[in-house]
Formats: structure tokens, sequence, C-alpha cells
């Protein structure tokens, strides 16, 4: 099991924070798409710290077309030598529809044929394969010799796809080359769904686990003193109440008999009382969605929750916390 790190750098502190997650001992970083860029400081990251993986996790895909990704993720691949994993996702639908401005339904049929229409061109850049993609949504059939960028002796990147409804989780196992489980996950919903919507795509595609990564993205609380650890749990608070307000989130919820909860939030949330949401979040959620302990407690539960099923885990802190402190835990989670 490899450890990923999230990479919330812009461009002009890339450098730094990338050979800071390398020191640290991460095996590869994702960055994701919020107020900035999330591939470009991906490059900046390969340079300066080369051992380190590198993903989007993810780019949202429906405002690019499939054309635009594709020439993204190949001048990455072949720019980190082999370490690039395309991470994209669908994102709601009101931001698709009113942040940027394209369609959105239907999402999982979509998704599925956006992924086939990358993997498409990619099979015309490295095999010589004729652009011949014509379907529902996206339609790919010109690539001249002046625009295309030939092969990489290092292959094409894996895409993975973020997803979380049993439909778009099974668009992965059928069509991408692994699964980005969203940080939003409790372990009934990943082994009860998510999993099984996995293998049913991989059936469909006539593959097997082998061929697919499962990354899970796992929410950590933790801190070397009683008062650090108590900042954390309340910024992991508000981080879990603010997803759970929203309606797409509701399936893990469900899972751990909180289902009720989530209109409740919602409501919270159209009414703009954002800070208050966390206060509904109850210990009982906390530790369905976060691994909570002391430092040298994590990573052995880390691996307890995870390990049967992870081949990359990323861990999601959203608050500060000393480099020391996580070195030790992700030295202990690779000693494992």
């Amino acid at each position: 099991m490899k450890i990923d790190g999230p990479f919330y750098a812009q461009l002009g502190g890339a450098a730094e924070e990338a050979a800071r997650l390398a020191a640290i001992g991460y095996d590869g970083v994702y960055t994701l798409e919020g107020s900035w860029d999330p591939f470009l400081p991906l490059a900046v990251a390969s340079e300066h710290a080369p051992g380190l993986d590198i993903a989007t996790g993810i780019a949202v895909a429906f405002p690019r077309n499939p054309m635009h990704i594709a020439y993204q993720a190949w001048d990455l691949q072949r720019f980190s030598g082999g370490r690039f994993y395309l991470g994209i996702g669908s994102q709601v639908k009101a931001h698709i529809e009113k942040r940027f401005g394209v369609d959105f339904s239907p999402p999982a049929a979509r998704m599925r044929e956006y992924i086939q229409a990358v993997k498409a061109i990619f099979d015309c850049w490295q095999n010589g394969a004729p652009l011949d993609f014509r379907g529902e949504y996206f339609r790919h059939t010109l690539m001249t010799p002046m625009f295309n960028p030939g092969p990489l002796d290092v292959g094409p990147p894996p895409v993975l796809l973020g997803a979380l409804g049993p439909r778009m989780t099974e668009v992965a196992g059928e069509v991408a080359d692994g699964l980005i489980v969203h940080p939003f996950n409790s372990l009934p919903f990943i082994e009860e769904q998510a999993l099984p919507a996995v293998r049913r795509g991989l059936a469909k595609s006539g593959r097997e686990a082998a061929d697919f990564t499962l990354q899970i993205n796992a929410i950590v609380i933790t801190g070397e003193t009683e008062q650090a650890r108590a900042a954390a749990a309340d910024s992991v608070r508000s981080l879990l109440g603010f997803y759970a307000s929203t309606p797409a989130y509701r399936p893990p919820m469900e899972a751990i008999g909180y289902g009720d909860l989530q209109p409740e939030l919602n409501r919270l949330s159209k009414e703009g009382r954002w800070d208050e949401l966390g206060s509904y979040i109850d210990e009982t959620f906390v530790a369905a969605f976060a691994t909570v302990g002391e430092p040298h407690e994590i990573a052995g539960r880390l691996a307890e929750r995870y390990g049967a099923h992870a081949d990359r885990l990323a861990i999601y802190a959203p608050y500060a916390a000393p480099d020391d402190m996580w070195r030790e835990i992700l030295g202990q989670l690779k000693a494992l």
C-alpha cells in the first residue's frame, strides 16, 4: 500500500511543498480542484521531487473536453517519467451547470463515455490506432500528424475515477483504471456499497481486481497534545458537516444510520448557516468517518481499517500539525 499526501500548494510554493512532502515520506501527492488549477502545480512537484507519484485527485472532467484533458495528462506523464495518475470526477450538478456552465446529466453515462473517449485518444497516440470515437456526448474523429504528440516510453497514464454513487462507482470498475474513494466515506459504505459496485463494473469489462487500483481517502484526527487533537476534531467536524449537507453524499450517512440528518444540514446550508453544520456531527458520526487517536495509534488503526482494501491510501487532515509527527506515522504505517 502506497501513501499519498494532499498537495495544496499553488504554483509559487509548489517546489518547496513537494520537497517537504517527499521528506515526510509520502509516496505520492494529489491535488484538489479548488480555487486554482490542479494540473500546473504537479509539473513543479515532479521537477523538484522527482521520486513522488503525482495525481489529480480530482480534476473536474465535464467542463474540460476529453481532448484537452488528454493533452494535459500526456504532458505530465511524459514529464514525470511515468509517475502521473489522471484522477477525474464529475462534481455535483449545481457546480457543473451553474459554476462551469456545461451539461451534467446523465452523469454516469456521460462519464463512462468521457473515459472511453480519453482512452481512445491515448490509443491513437500510443499505438497508432485510427481516432474514430463516435459517442452520444463526445465525438473525436480527426488526428493529423501535426497534433499527435506520439507514443510515450512509459506508456499512457492510468485514469482513476472519483465516485460515490453506485452507478458512477460501477462505471469506474468498467472503464477506468482505478477508483478514488471520496474522503466522506464510512467502512460499511465501502464494504457494502462501493466495493460491490466496483466488482460489477469489473465483471462487465472482463477484468480482475488485480487490474484495478483502489485509492481510499482517509480523514485522520490526531495531534501531539490533547489541545491539538481537540482543534483537529473541531476542524474535521466542520468538514464533515459541510460534506453531509450535500444531497449526493447521503449514501455513506445512510450506511451508518444517519441518513435522516442530511436534509436538515442541507436546509442550514441553503440558509447560509455554514458555521452551525459542525455542531450536528456527534462522536459516533466522527468515529465512522475519521480515524481518531494519538499519533502512536494512528498507523495501526489506519491499517486495520483500510489495509485489506486500499492499494493507495490518501491522508486527509485539514489542520496544521508538525511534520515530524506525520513522518513517524507514515514510517509506522509502511512498516506494518
